[in-house]
């Protein structure tokens, strides 16, 4: 069994480099890697493409990379938080693409299942379906859409051990265990690290053969990009 465990989240991305592709788990702000990003912004790699969900916000998640101009491309399927982000698209310092939600959650299991490509109905007759090849299936057109080529995944769980499985908790499910099969690379930052043999088999989301690396995080400030409260009463 090789040394999954690594001291800090500045030894995990030890190798990520100007150019790199990297996945980056989350949904919204929920289930981050806040350490991991924290670290590459301090390493201050460039021109990286970033696949998430979403681009953070202005002074949170990707949105701090977004700052210090470290990102070169956006493929995400919701951007609507980041003023940063608008402003670099607008000015055209930043290559983005927009996807929508389902494709991006199925090309990451296409990635990771080693798939090539998939066929999907999402986006057909649409800007997405540019430059495309359709084909139809029972009488319905399909949009065909390539697995990514990622070199690192980055994804953020509740609890892991040191054999590297992973169990997510809540909202951080929806694309950090897509994301975790789909690195070359993948690094998982965790809220509790055990030793192995102390998780529940049936509770593990994410085995540890498609983890590379993993340590504890600390600090976790786990914002809400928008706090909506009702009156009592």
């Amino acid at each position: 069994m090789l040394e999954k465990v690594v001291k800090n989240a500045t030894e995990a991305i030890y190798d990520i480099g100007d150019g790199a592709v990297i996945m980056l788990g989350g949904f919204g702000l929920c289930g981050i890697p806040e350490n991991c990003i924290a670290a590459l912004v301090q390493k201050g790699s460039k021109n990286l493409t970033c696949i998430s969900n979403n681009a953070g916000v202005d002074d949170f998640g990707i949105g701090l990379m977004l700052k210090t101009k470290q990102v070169k491309k956006m493929i995400s399927s919701y951007v609507g938080e980041n003023a940063e982000f608008e402003r670099q698209l607008l000015s055209g310092e930043l290559e983005v693409e927009l996807i929508p939600q389902g494709t991006l959650a199925t090309r990451c299991l296409a990635t990771g299942y080693g798939m090539p490509a998939i066929y999907t109905p999402a986006g057909v007759g649409t800007e997405v379906a540019i430059g495309k090849e359709t084909r139809e299936f029972n009488g319905k057109t399909y949009l065909l859409e390539h697995a990514f080529q990622s070199d690192f995944a980055i994804v953020k769980a509740w609890k892991g051990d040191t054999h590297g499985n992973l169990i997510f908790r809540a909202t951080s499910r929806n694309f950090n265990p897509l994301m975790a099969m789909a690195g070359k690379i993948t690094i998982a930052e965790v809220e509790e690290l055990v030793p192995a043999g102390e998780l529940d088999p049936d509770c593990i989301h994410t085995p540890g053969i498609y983890v590379n690396r993993i340590f504890k995080g600390s600090n976790y400030e786990k914002r809400i990009e928008q706090i909506t409260t009702s009156k009592r009463g």
